[in-house]
């Protein structure tokens, strides 16, 4: 187990794993969206007296339904699971902004009849960052919650509704079509919004955090590169440490 875990627990007096997904809930309860899925997968391989890799993929997809719930509040699935998507994080291309233009194009035709502004989010909209190939569109809606208003225009584009949480709906292609953009609506100018453009703007104004950004991607794709979630999970810190340099940078 992580040292930096042992010593969270140690702190929190936690150190009955017989039941891993309590502890985790208790630590969520203290550190917020630093406890991570990563953790979850540690504290059961810990419990069970087991190392992370002897966790089966039937394992990882309950731990991964119990904690989602916690950290996306309201979240449900809208469908089966998917195929594993093998995670691939490539240099920077230059074709990225133009694929993202295609997209657009046909949301603001779909869209025309709601107020809605189209933004180039994610690695993929930061010049010389290294990302999956995967262009991640947000598009900014008056109301989240009003899915009659949106859902069937966006769909029409070649995506499918596959999961809600809390101000949030995500979209993404299903086979036989190809993974090469996934779609995120958003209350205009709610929480998800905000931090998706902040986040964005402060990697394309601070080259060097986006190229610490990209390394350490690299890196996590070939460790969890069958495990999109826990890829995900082990950027938080990185996320969250840089989000409170991104929001001081914004403050006057």
């Amino acid at each position: 187990m992580d040292s930096k875990l042992q010593d969270h627990l140690r702190r929190l007096g936690l150190s009955d794993l017989s039941d891993p997904h309590t502890v985790w809930v208790a630590l969520h309860a203290d550190v917020g969206d630093r406890a991570t899925l990563i953790h979850r997968y540690e504290l059961e391989a810990a419990s069970r007296g087991i190392n992370v890799a002897q966790l089966t993929d039937a394992d990882r997809t309950a731990m991964q339904m119990e904690v989602l719930p916690i950290l996306l509040p309201g979240w449900q699935s809208t469908g089966d699971a998917s195929p594993i998507d093998p995670i691939d994080v490539l240099d920077y291309d230059d074709a990225w902004p133009a694929r993202f233009e295609v997209t657009k194009a046909c949301l603001q035709a779909a869209l025309s009849q709601l107020d809605v502004v189209i933004e180039h989010v994610g690695s993929t909209a930061v010049p010389g960052l290294s990302a999956k190939p995967i262009i991640d569109i947000m598009v900014a809606v008056p109301d989240v919650e009003d899915e009659e208003s949106y859902v069937a225009a966006i769909e029409s584009c070649g995506v499918t509704l596959r999961s809600s949480d809390e101000g949030h709906r995500y979209f993404k292609p299903m086979p036989p079509l190809p993974r090469v953009m996934q779609i995120h609506v958003a209350e205009a100018d709610g929480g998800w919004h905000h931090r998706h453009l902040l986040f964005r703007d402060y990697l394309r104004a601070h080259p060097e955090a986006a190229a610490e950004y990209g390394a350490l991607k690299k890196g996590l794709a070939k460790t969890y590169r069958n495990d999109r979630l826990a890829y995900n999970a082990a950027k938080t810190d990185f996320i969250l440490d840089h989000m409170e340099l991104a929001e001081a940078w914004t403050t006057p």
